[in-house]
């Protein structure tokens, strides 16, 4: 060690000159030697400090490199890590095309102080146990130096563009939002991403329920950010009712006028005490029309936006068919489920007596079943009867469950848990259990196959389908817990096409709704 010692101090290069200043009675010892401020400068020419200021002891003459000192820097910036809270970089954007409006421009500054506020009280929820369907990649805050996130206020054009291009969705909105950021990446800035807001659909908002447009906007801001936070009221009614609950809880904080977004579409539709009311509700509503072309059918793409990704139904989606009845236009129910099932799901909202499924046309079973006027059936695509049997070996053989479509009636093989769930939670009918093989309909009349995929099956069982299926029917995912095999010709756009021909609407007829709330793949016809 102290020959090593002597080649660090003695060496002809530039080195770290460390110049020790003890007090000339103390002793040099590794428990002393933590008490000895330390300085360090680097040295033009040799070391003017020598093996004679330091202790014989080698291990002294370890210790005497300023190990402790840079320990002690450490552990002081870790700590300051833990209290020090991270700066807000927020940009406040205009679009180009938006009007130079005096009014939008005071409420781009004043965004500047009010978004950093709402960042803030909404951080204070990130470890709140009580919501449990939130996306927590996002934890702690506090660990990063930075926090970027970016807002631009345009008009309905813009916003028009960007859901189109990013959801498919050809129609202007109030908000959207993008996440940026990457979990595990292991930066010190936060991306937490950028909102878009229409401040043209903002004012409609802002003069239908009555409060200032900068309200309207700062509901439509607390709505993105919790976005950006991983709340999303779109997967189930329980992750609606929690972000619902922090919209407010975020508002209410900052003294904000307005309800949240979710709340404010809930009042659109009913007293908020009288949901059991809501269908009478939808029955006295009006709206204004002035502006509105009349249109005789509505596409309802029902998958996801009526019903969540568990079946349940998302309340607020029930607007849709508010807008419809003041239009006088019928809907036409596009779905990968049985019309039986959407009928059940119309009727525990009670509003079998504005839509009669039955007697309306509708694509069912992801479109192998196409109903047309009065409900009756103008196309059905079946399963090859071949694949259904070999299916139907392969579930007995690997006791996967498997439930066929055979229009409205489901059936099956052995009892299980998940065709409970089918009739209790996504509202088809009761799986009928057949005694064997030779029972399934001879006149290949099954028009799906769903099995339920695990963990354990997930890859052979797609494999095994991909072979019997091969280049005679398709395999989608429309669940992440099951498996479908279709007819090869079955789609939703196909289903499209087949109904619009019955009904004899041109497709240049043919257009997208515009400023619908809760409607997900939507059209209109003129």
């Amino acid at each position: 060690m102290a020959r090593l010692l002597r080649s660090l101090l003695f060496s002809p290069r530039t080195p770290l000159h460390f110049r020790p200043t003890p007090p000339s009675s103390l002793q040099l010892t590794p428990s002393t030697l933590a008490l000895i401020p330390w300085s360090c400068a680097l040295s033009s020419g040799h070391p003017s400090c020598s093996s004679r200021d330091l202790t014989s002891s080698p291990r002294a003459s370890y210790a005497t490199r300023p190990i402790l000192p840079r320990r002690r820097a450490a552990l002081r910036r870790k700590q300051e890590r833990r209290t020090r809270k991270p700066e807000l970089d927020v940009s406040i954007c205009i679009e180009e095309e938006l009007p130079d409006d005096p009014q939008i421009k005071s409420i781009a500054e004043t965004l500047r102080k009010d978004v950093p506020d709402a960042m803030k009280v909404a951080f204070e929820s990130l470890k709140d146990p009580k919501y449990q369907t939130r996306d927590k990649s996002i934890k702690n805050v506090n660990k990063f130096l930075k926090i970027q996130l970016s807002l631009l206020l345009c008009d309905d054009a813009f916003i028009r563009k960007l859901n189109k291009e990013w959801r498919d969705e050809d129609s202007a909105t109030d908000v959207l939002s993008w996440s940026q950021h990457i979990p595990g990446l292991g930066i010190p800035i936060l991306l937490l991403g950028d909102i878009v807001i229409s401040v043209e659909t903002a004012a409609r908002q802002a003069e239908e329920r009555g409060h200032t447009l900068l309200d309207e906007i700062r509901i439509l801001m607390v709505h993105g950010l919790l976005h950006l936070l991983g709340f999303d009221h779109e997967i189930s009614c329980e992750a609606e009712k929690e972000m619902e609950i922090e919209e407010e809880r975020v508002l209410s904080s900052l003294g904000w006028r307005g309800k949240g977004l979710i709340q404010s579409a809930y009042d659109s539709l009913q007293d908020e005490d009288n949901f059991s009311d809501l269908s009478q509700d939808i029955k006295k509503a009006t709206t204004v029309k002035d502006n509105k072309p009349k249109l005789s059918h509505i596409l309802f793409d029902i998958d996801d936006k009526l019903l969540d990704n568990d079946g349940q139904m998302l309340l607020k989606s029930v607007g849709t068919f508010k807008e419809v009845i003041s239009r006088e236009a019928k809907i036409i129910i596009i779905t990968e489920k049985s019309r039986a099932a959407i009928t059940r799901a119309v009727e525990i909202v009670n509003l079998e007596e504005y839509i009669s499924v039955s007697l309306s046309p509708g694509i069912f079973l992801h479109g192998a079943v196409v109903y047309g006027m009065q409900g009756r059936e103008i196309y059905r695509e079946n399963l090859d009867q071949d694949i259904c049997r070999e299916a139907f070996f392969y579930s007995l053989e690997h006791e996967i469950p498997l439930v066929a479509f055979s229009i409205d009636q489901c059936l099956s093989l052995f009892e299980h848990s998940f065709l409970e769930s089918l009739h209790n939670r996504h509202y088809e009918p009761k799986t009928k259990i057949l005694p064997s093989i030779l029972d399934l309909p001879e006149d290949s009349s099954i028009q799906k196959l769903s099995f339920l995929r695990t963990a354990g099956n997930s890859s052979t069982l797609q494999t095994h389908l991909s072979e019997i299926t091969k280049g005679r029917a398709r395999i989608v995912e429309s669940h992440p817990d099951v498996l479908e095999v279709i007819p090869l010709n079955a789609s939703k756009s196909n289903g499209v096409k087949i109904l619009l021909d019955h009904l004899g609407i041109n497709t240049d007829e043919f257009e997208i709704a515009e400023n619908w709330k809760w409607l997900g793949d939507r059209a209109a016809l003129r």
